[in-house]
């Protein structure tokens, strides 16, 4: 996995999840397998199935997060100024008037986006009232950087 860049807020956040996934999340699967187990044959045993198939999916969230902290550095959220780094939150204006509010993030969330996204890559570096040109797959469009902070 490639270098990123977390605020310490962010690695707060993404320690906790982890340890939430590690800890109470893989206990009460752990449970539900056991449950399964005691209905009967697990050939046709739905419960026993989905419980194996959500014990999978949570080791590879722990996988996940686990490489991220391997391969991740904690930086400074970019404070004042109007900069776009990691940790900002931006409100952007597309071509056609939407108005939109996202925070660069390596850690993901509600209205994150990474740096490496079309969006993200187009936004960081630049400054509030530019403009920015941003080619995702489909269209190539431009924002204007309303708020930075």
């Amino acid at each position: 996995m490639e270098h990123i860049e977390l605020t310490s807020t962010e690695m707060e956040r993404l320690q906790a999840e982890l340890a939430e996934l590690e800890g109470p999340k893989r206990r009460e699967i752990v449970e539900a397998i056991a449950v399964a187990r005691g209905h009967g044959d697990l050939s046709e045993n739905f419960e026993y199935h989905a419980a194996k198939n959500d014990q999978g999916l949570l080791e590879r969230q722990i996988t996940i997060l686990r490489d991220k902290f391997e391969s991740a550095t904690v930086v400074d959220p970019v404070e004042g100024g109007d900069k776009i780094g990691i940790g900002s939150r931006v409100v952007v204006e597309s071509d056609t008037g939407d108005r939109s509010e996202v925070t660069i993030s390596n850690a993901g969330g509600d209205g994150a986006v990474s740096p490496e996204s079309p969006l993200g890559r187009a936004l960081y570096g630049a400054s509030r009232g530019d403009q920015v040109k941003v080619k995702a797959p489909a269209a190539t469009w431009t924002a204007r950087v309303i708020s930075v902070s």
